[in-house]
């Protein structure tokens, strides 16, 4: 083998090595993400879960005042009360066919 065939080879080799080595840092760092991914994922969904049952607090807070006459919210508990009826009798509707 000539020594400009040698020299290609140890550069090639060189070349192959550092590829290697960039490829296990990037699979490294690839695996970190999507771990950072999965446990954001995951705090969203226990935020989301959490926002919802707020936002039912809140709600059930605003038509208790409402009915205790609280505020100006007392057409809007009547509006609820009178859709939890109107959902009531079609229940009832059902069940008597």
């Amino acid at each position: 083998m000539s020594v400009q065939g040698y020299d290609d080879l140890v550069f090639l080799n060189r070349k192959i090595d550092e590829l290697i080595k960039s490829y296990k840092t990037l699979k490294e760092q690839n695996k970190d993400l999507k771990t950072r991914a999965e446990a954001l994922e995951k705090d969203l969904e226990e935020r989301e879960v959490m926002l919802k049952e707020l936002e039912k607090k809140y709600d059930r807070i605003k038509l208790t005042g409402a009915l205790i006459g609280e505020g100006g919210n007392a057409t809007e508990a009547k509006r609820k009360i009178n859709d939890l009826v109107r959902e009531i009798d079609k229940c009832i509707a059902l069940l008597d066919r």
